[in-house]
């Protein structure tokens, strides 16, 4: 068995996608930029985050309908230099809910949302700085 993705299931679905792809830097697969569906990668490992419109998927499942409430899922991206690359993602529009900080001894983190409210968490293991 294989972790193919996370799915979000978004409102929003154009919005969502320039955030994942403009604001955050994540490679679309694609480029459906109007959805209903889309992945996104990282530029290094095989994980991958996508994008479901969410109207669509309430019609599949028949359900769904309501509009998310409350911190329904929390993304987690690691990167290699936290504050050059909350810098970066700053300057292209994303707004923080706190600056980096250690979460552990061995972690920093920085957390902000998407346009949808889903939680992203920017992740540097202090233990791969060597």
């Amino acid at each position: 068995m294989e972790l193919a993705q996370v799915r979000l299931l978004v409102t929003d679905f154009a919005t969502c996608y320039r955030f994942y792809a403009e604001v955050l830097g994540l490679k679309p697969q694609s480029g459906a930029t109007e959805g209903p569906y889309e992945k996104f990668s990282p530029t290094t490992g095989s994980a991958g985050i996508a994008l479901q419109d969410r109207a669509m998927m309430a019609e599949m499942l028949g359900e769904l309908g309501d509009a998310a409430t409350g911190h329904r899922s929390l993304v987690v991206l690691r990167v290699d230099d936290l504050d050059t690359y909350c810098e970066q993602v700053a300057a292209r529009g994303a707004t923080f809910l706190h600056d980096p900080t250690p979460m552990t001894d061995r972690m920093r983190v920085a957390h902000l949302k998407d346009p949808e409210g889903n939680l992203v968490e920017l992740q540097e293991w202090l233990l791969l700085r060597g």
